[in-house]
């Protein structure tokens, strides 16, 4: 059974940032997918970020290619989404999920663990 317990969020102000982590239960060896989601009210879930644990390799949303950043503490066996020139529109519930059946997928029903959200409040 796979674990992921995610944090960072709060409350920033547009232009500042925010690093959110995922810690996991899945052996550093594992071939695995950790992604980033997140779900604004009254919206869908949407895919913001991607990252396949064996080579780093990483996939992001274009509403946020440039300015968020998914990284891995492999010792840590945690994953990191770094957040930078936040904007009203970043605002939402975020969700790191995990995967054994896809690299770096972007669709919800491909993830099959999710943590329990963490919220991110940007104002303006």
């Amino acid at each position: 059974q796979v674990q992921l317990v995610d944090s960072g969020g709060g409350l920033v102000q547009a232009g500042g940032s925010l690093r959110l982590s995922c810690a996991t239960s899945v052996r550093i060896f594992s071939s695995f997918t950790v992604g980033w989601f997140r779900q604004a009210p009254g919206k869908e879930r949407e895919f913001v970020a991607a990252l396949y644990w064996r080579d780093a390799s990483t996939y992001y949303a274009d509403s946020v290619k440039g300015r968020f950043t998914i990284s891995k503490d492999s010792a840590k066996t945690t994953v990191y989404l770094q957040m930078n020139s936040l904007k009203p529109e970043d605002t939402a519930v975020y969700y790191c999920a995990a995967t054994f059946k896809s690299r770096l997928g972007y669709r919800i029903n491909e993830y099959d663990y999710w943590g329990q959200g963490t919220q991110v409040t940007v104002s303006s």
